[in-house]
């Protein structure tokens, strides 16, 4: 019997194309940042700030209470809060990217979320509360939810574990989605299934499959602190110069594999090498710190910088491909003890 061929009537926008919003969702968990939980506040009012100059926010609270404290810190740093809706939604964790659902159009331009299905990264037990978001979030803002289900399953995918250009290419790691020992997030899947739920739900007609993420990332292999678009033609990749450091080899290896990919339109992107910052440790654990987890809206791009000398280098570097927008540092040194940063923390909604 031949096998029926999948199609798609949807197209994931890229993260460089118009927003209607970002979704965030002020932290609340102070088992995410031990020790830093108080300074994380004012490192999310400078997120906010920086947004809602160029877009709306979609603020997800915990409580009354809590929007009343929120309101307090937002006012004192002068932020416009005009400009951002306040959702009560009671989250596990503050991690959008993850949890939110994935944003499509269809073949009329409609703005659709996509459910996949999230389960704490295959790893914590703290999910429960998160995985009724994508439902919330999207009957909040009037779009409509299609559950991602494949095989009879409901598929597990995190949002920081893809990225794509907008016309038909995604990037991932084998790392993150093919591993069968540590953090399987579907048992069983091949490349092929993988390939038909992009397909059936994102329009990507095309994969590309880096081998493994940084060191220190608790997700096993997120491409968000790896390997970004930057425009439909153009990936950035971060690469570490120290034969010392636990990052070389992997980081290099994937730049050797992108040197022999093609996009969906048979042409080869344009790859370009970002540093990466000193290694950063808490305890005896090291951190993800890497300045691809930045965050593009309409009018700018926020950056993690770390008090580190390859801060600047990695914004100018950033900055050469968003000409129209301005490019912002967000100090991440505290950021990042609670295992992501700024692009693992906001969603974008397109317009």
């Amino acid at each position: 019997m031949q096998k029926k061929k999948i199609t798609s009537q949807f197209r994931m926008p890229a993260e460089f194309e118009k927003h209607e919003a970002t979704i965030l969702a002020w932290p609340h968990n102070p088992n995410d940042w031990p020790g830093k939980f108080s300074p994380i506040n004012w490192v999310y009012t400078e997120i906010v700030k920086n947004i809602v100059k160029h877009e709306r926010v979609r603020l997800i609270v915990k409580s009354v209470d809590h929007e009343k404290r929120i309101k307090s810190m937002l006012n004192k740093a002068h932020v416009d809060i005009s400009q951002i809706d306040f959702l009560q939604f009671d989250t596990d964790r503050s991690w959008m990217r993850d949890s939110s659902p994935s944003f499509v159009k269809d073949e009329k331009g409609n703005v659709k979320g996509v459910h996949f299905l999230f389960n704490g990264w295959a790893k914590y037990d703290n999910w429960k509360k998160d995985v009724f978001l994508p439902e919330f979030l999207t009957q909040t803002i009037n779009k409509k939810l299609i559950a991602a289900k494949y095989k009879n399953r409901h598929v597990v995918l995190e949002g920081g574990s893809i990225d794509v250009n907008g016309k038909g290419t995604l990037v991932t790691t084998e790392e993150c989605l093919m591993d069968d020992k540590i953090q399987v997030r579907n048992p069983g899947f091949s490349k092929t299934d993988y390939s038909e739920v992009f397909k059936k739900y994102l329009g990507i007609s095309n994969v590309i499959w880096l081998n493994k993420g940084i060191t220190g990332d608790d997700t096993h292999g997120h491409v968000d602190d790896l390997c970004r678009f930057v425009n439909p033609n153009t990936l950035l990749i971060v690469k570490e110069d120290n034969p010392k450091d636990d990052n070389y080899y992997n980081l290099n290896e994937n730049i050797e594999i992108l040197q022999d990919i093609k996009l969906e339109n048979g042409k080869k992107p344009e790859i370009i090498t970002l540093p990466m910052p000193s290694a950063l440790w808490f305890d005896k654990m090291r951190l993800p710190a890497s300045y691809a987890n930045f965050y593009i809206t309409n009018g700018s791009v926020l950056v993690p910088t770390f008090n580190d000398g390859n801060d600047r280098k990695a914004l100018g570097i950033i900055s050469e491909f968003f000409p129209t927008r301005k490019v912002i540092g967000i100090h991440a040194t505290d950021l990042v003890w609670g295992l992501g940063t700024l692009h693992c923390l906001a969603h974008e909604e397109p317009a």
